[in-house]
């Protein structure tokens, strides 16, 4: 039973976007500057993780500098490559 006053969370929207190798770091940008992102996941071709990625709010610019290495560095390996993304509705 739920008491009065507490709010059930929504489950993430989950989207996903096929991009190249090369377009990966601009796509995950433009992703994180629409806002409500909470995770981010990459996978291969054959659907293997490459990396995962939790984003909390208030988390931009320089403390994402290793997480983007680490997508760059996966990008220059995979010709394509998909970037699931979950939001907080």
């Amino acid at each position: 039973m739920i008491g009065e006053g507490m709010a059930i969370e929504a489950p993430p929207k989950t989207e996903e976007h096929k991009v190249s190798g090369d377009k990966v770091i601009a796509k995950i940008k433009e992703l994180v500057h629409q806002g409500n992102v909470r995770k981010l996941i990459i996978k291969n071709d054959d659907g293997d993780t490459l990396i995962e990625a939790p984003l909390t709010v208030g988390v931009v610019g320089a403390l994402l500098a290793p997480a983007w290495a680490a997508i760059g560095a996966v990008a220059a390996l995979v010709a394509n490559c998909s970037i699931v993304v979950k939001r907080k509705e």
